[in-house]
């Protein structure tokens, strides 16, 4: 089959625009040669394969910078859009949506998943942090608690800038939750919904401290 070559030309505004294409340039497989030569702000990508080949290869570098764009510039209505599957990769980590989604709530972010992406008024760096925080407070409860007392303890914790330990133990003396010995865990006694509201509510009157030891 007859080989062709192609350019695509990709603008970039800064380094780290550039820095971030060029590491995702790399992963990608293809059955096309790719080359990248230029400087300043204009990359010129050579391409050569069959006509498929390159055809292919133009879609993916178009749709990978098209994410990295997304990711790291807001649009007109302030939102970044993050590609699930890239965050939790480069996160290192991985938490459920929903408890994502509720924690950004509760930070006072707009939050929503639409088509595969995750849209946010919150820029990467700080997205980053949380998605990390809630990795690590997940580690720690997930072999001694249920799924849904978790959705509640991870997204006040991390916004609420509180110990899991803290919160659970608040749960447990608002007799929202109780350990459940044929289990080993805890559970909460009334839905996720209500024990959300309570606890918010409870936090807000400053009165969380009066829960029991």
């Amino acid at each position: 089959m007859a080989r062709a070559k192609k350019v695509v030309v990709i603008h970039v505004r800064d380094e780290r625009e550039k820095e971030e294409f060029f590491r995702e340039l790399q992963k990608l497989r293809l059955p096309a040669f790719i080359y990248v030569h230029g400087r300043l702000n204009d990359l010129k990508i050579n391409v050569q394969g069959t006509k498929n080949e390159i055809r292919e290869a133009t879609y993916r570098i178009k749709e990978i910078h098209k994410r990295i764009r997304a990711k790291l510039y807001p649009d007109r209505r302030g939102f970044y859009r993050y590609n699930v599957d890239d965050l939790f990769r480069e996160c290192g980590t991985s938490v459920s949506l929903p408890v994502l989604l509720k924690t950004l709530e509760l930070l006072g972010e707009h939050a929503e998943v639409r088509e595969g992406e995750l849209v946010t008024s919150l820029p990467f760096d700080g997205l980053k942090e949380v998605v990390g925080k809630l990795g690590e407070y997940l580690a720690d409860l997930s072999y001694r608690t249920t799924k849904q007392i978790r959705e509640v303890i991870l997204p006040v914790s991390v916004a609420k800038g509180m110990e899991p330990e803290e919160v659970l133990d608040m749960l447990v003396g608002l007799t929202l939750a109780e350990w459940k010995e044929d289990k080993f865990k805890y559970e909460l006694i009334k839905n996720k919904e209500q024990a959300m509201e309570l606890l918010l509510n409870r936090l807000k009157s400053g009165k969380g401290e009066e829960h029991e030891d």
